[in-house]
Formats: C-alpha cells, sequence, structure tokens
C-alpha cells in the first residue's frame, strides 16, 4: 500500500479519497474548506494544511477540482503539490480541464522528475463513493500499469487513449457532444410541452427510441417532472465551462464547431438567469426565456 494526497473534496473527490482509504492506501487529504475533510478525517485520512504537506513523502498525488484555475492554485507555488512531491511520485490530474493546461502541467510535472498522467472520470458521484468510475487516461502505458494500485480502488475500468493529453481530449470531446444532447432536448421538452403532449410518456419514449442516450433519457426525465433539484449531480457552472474547454479545444484543433458553439450560448444564459450553481437541466429554463422574446 502506498501514500496518497489527494487535493478537492466535492461532490466527487470524497468519494474518490474514501476509496483509496478503503483500499488500505494512507491519504493524506487537503480542501479550501477544511469543513469538507471531516468526514474523511473521521475514516482515517488525515487533514494536511497545505498541498504541499499532503504531498510530502507521498507515492502520488490526485488532484479532482473544478477548473484550470484551481488546478493551478493547488500544483503551483510555494503552497503547491509540486514543491513537496518527490522525484518518481506519480501526479495524477483527474480533474476536467483545458488541454492547454494539462499539457503545461505536465510539463512542469516532468521538470520535477515527476511521472504525470491525465485521468479525468466519467460517471455520478454515486459511482464515485463506490470505486465505479470510468478512467479516461492519457500517458505512457509502463507508467498506467505501475500506478495501478491507486487507479484501480477508484474505477470499475480504466480506459488509455495514448499519450499525456489524450484523456483529457477525449474527455472535452464527449462531453461537448453532451452538452449538445443536453441543450437539445431542453428544446424537444419544451417543443412537446407546448405541443400538449404528456411529458412523462415523451421522456421515455425518447429515452428507449433512436435519439435516446445517457444524457438525453436522464434530462429528459428530469425536465417532464422539473426535478432538477432533487438530482442534482453536475451544475451548470461545471458544464458551461466543460463546454467552453471543448468548443476551445476543437477551434484549436481547426474545426469551427458551431453547434458547441451555440450551445455554450444556451449555458451561459442558464448561468446568467441564476441557476449556476444549480441542476446542468436548468438549460430548459434558458430555452424558455428565449421562447418568451
Amino acid at each position: 500500500m502506498g501514500t496518497v494526497a489527494f487535493c478537492g473534496l466535492g461532490m466527487m473527490g470524497a468519494g474518490m479519497a474514501q476509496c483509496l482509504r478503503t483500499a488500505g492506501h494512507t491519504v493524506r487529504v487537503w480542501n479550501r474548506t477544511a469543513e469538507k475533510a471531516v468526514a474523511l478525517v473521521n475514516a482515517g485520512c488525515t487533514l494536511a494544511a497545505s498541498p504541499r504537506e499532503a504531498a510530502e513523502t507521498a507515492d502520488v498525488a490526485i488532484s479532482m477540482v473544478a477548473d484550470d484555475e484551481a488546478s493551478r492554485a493547488i500544483w503551483q507555488g510555494p503552497t503547491g503539490l509540486l514543491a513537496g512531491m518527490q522525484p518518481g511520485a506519480f501526479a495524477i490530474e483527474c480533474s476536467t480541464l483545458s488541454h492547454a493546461w494539462v499539457l503545461e502541467l505536465s510539463r512542469q510535472a516532468h521538470e520535477k522528475g515527476l511521472v504525470y498522467l491525465d485521468c479525468p472520470v466519467t460517471g455520478l458521484p454515486d459511482a464515485a463513493e463506490k470505486g465505479a468510475l470510468t478512467l479516461l487516461v492519457g500517458g505512457r502505458d509502463d507508467d498506467i500499469d505501475r500506478a495501478h494500485e491507486f487507479l484501480h480502488p477508484l474505477s470499475r475500468q480504466v480506459v488509455r487513449f495514448g499519450p499525456v493529453g489524450s484523456g483529457t481530449a477525449y474527455k472535452l470531446i464527449v462531453n461537448l457532444l453532451g452538452s449538445v444532447e443536453i441543450a437539445a432536448t431542453a428544446e424537444a421538452m419544451e417543443t412537446a410541452r407546448r405541443a400538449g403532449l404528456d411529458l412523462s410518456r415523451v421522456a421515455e419514449a425518447i429515452a428507449s427510441g433512436p435519439a435516446g442516450s445517457f444524457h438525453v433519457g436522464r434530462h429528459a426525465r428530469i425536465m417532464a417532472a422539473e426535478s432538477h433539484a432533487e438530482n442534482l449531480a453536475f451544475t451548470t457552472n461545471l458544464r458551461r465551462k466543460d463546454t467552453r474547454y471543448g468548443v476551445e479545444l476543437s477551434r484549436d484543433l481547426g474545426v469551427s464547431s458551431p453547434l458547441g458553439a451555440l450551445t455554450l450560448k444556451q449555458f451561459n444564459r442558464t448561468s446568467e438567469l441564476g441557476f449556476g450553481n444549480q441542476n446542468e437541466s436548468h438549460v430548459l429554463d434558458a430555452v424558455r426565456d428565449q421562447s418568451r422574446r
């Protein structure tokens, strides 16, 4: 068993840290809001005063935070993870971040003699608690093999996409696709409502029909029941951020991404309406707001 420095105890991170502790690893945690670490400390984790303190003598440092800004704050600077890590340790970033920052972070980690893996995840918070996430990994095959003892407790599947940065590229691609699906589902459900259809029946038919998918089925049901608060798993602001990073990646690669750009506008408007920290399914409210103009 090894020593893990885990930073970021939000909706996903807390469950992931607990899985590592349950697997027998020594886990030192840090979070900007220390109160979120109470349950983990009670379960046997140690609370560190800074990311650097968490990382000292650790075999691996793992970050699970919201965006590039939060990731930079955790890894960089005199109190950051990089300052405390020893050569040969694993630096694993599980957050969904911009492709450009992931490549820059990997360069900084390499300069410190660290082994870097980009490892964004898919799955809802309950999957994080159960160690049933899918990990989308970019890195050398032998490095991924050596990191198995730290990746296995978190996941039901590890998908290797190629060199560092490729896991993040795939995550941004698939999340942008999901964003378009969710926004399109909102338009479909509002059209069905105005047509006088039974929305619960529409949601079930869509979910099981040829246009169905995980995102379409889940959000059609939430929108039909207006059960946004009861099904909070991913906020509008997080979806907005992922959509923006996805559009940026497409454009960096020469893809204009007009559908992505329109979808980003929808989630921007949803946030402007006051739903930024509420469920992403509130994009339905942006559709309604625009339809009233």
